[in-house]
């Protein structure tokens, strides 16, 4: 009888470890390998996908694979950017109307690991440019995309509002006092991506979410693990 007592108090107590796995946020509300690979053998939506593999021309700048972020080290292991599928095809949509002006995408940053959110957050404890744990984030969520756009023929990057990762008010989907140029840039940037589904975050120009990012869990999956 005391041995039976002894096992059920001891998984009782490793129940609770498991659910307590996350400081912020309830272990149950984030999505691990094993079950993605569940997810999306019925549902290939889920999947997160490479997105150079579907946009090969579009332009990757992974500055959390670099020492060249607000963190000042590298938070990814690989410099990949994964979205889920629907989010891809949408990217490749407006990759395809962008270069019929000579233009195109540069990507910041994409797919996010939860713990990387929680990195974030215990580093600046902002949550105006830097997601909350306690929710996740739509980065986490695999619907979440910073970005840019490029010229084609020079490379360089269309004069926007402030640098990427900026933590300024400039930032701000429509701070007013900034170059015409600016403004234009920022605009064609809102209105390409808006009518591809997508949907600027108010505080940085860069940021975009995808229609209907609720229906998909917060994820932490290494890029090591869905590469």
């Amino acid at each position: 009888m005391k041995t039976l007592l002894l096992v059920i108090i001891c998984l009782t107590v490793f129940s609770h470890v498991i659910a307590q796995q996350y400081k912020y946020i309830d272990s149950n509300k984030v999505m691990r390998l094993r079950d993605y690979q569940k997810k999306i053998a019925d549902s290939p939506d889920y999947q997160l996908v490479e997105i150079k593999k579907l946009v090969p021309n579009i332009v990757l700048d992974i500055r959390y694979a670099t020492r060249n972020n607000f963190m000042h080290k590298a938070m990814y292991k690989l410099a990949k950017a994964y979205v889920r599928l629907p989010v891809a095809k949408a990217l490749k949509e407006v990759e395809d109307e962008l270069n019929k002006q000579g233009l195109g995408l540069k990507i910041f940053d994409a797919y996010r690991p939860y713990a990387v959110t929680v990195s974030f957050y215990e580093l600046v404890k902002d949550t105006v440019f830097v997601a909350s744990p306690r929710r996740g984030s739509r980065h986490n969520r695999g619907c979440a995309i910073d970005l840019t756009i490029i010229n084609l023929k020079t490379g360089q990057d269309l004069d926007m509002p402030t640098p990427f990762d900026s933590f300024s008010v400039k930032a701000a989907d429509n701070y007013p006092n900034l170059s015409k140029a600016k403004i234009a840039n920022r605009e064609m940037l809102k209105t390409v991506m808006e009518a591809h589904g997508f949907k600027i975050n108010k505080s940085e120009w860069w940021h975009y979410d995808y229609n209907g990012y609720s229906n998909f869990p917060v994820m932490d999956i290494a890029f090591e693990e869905l590469n």
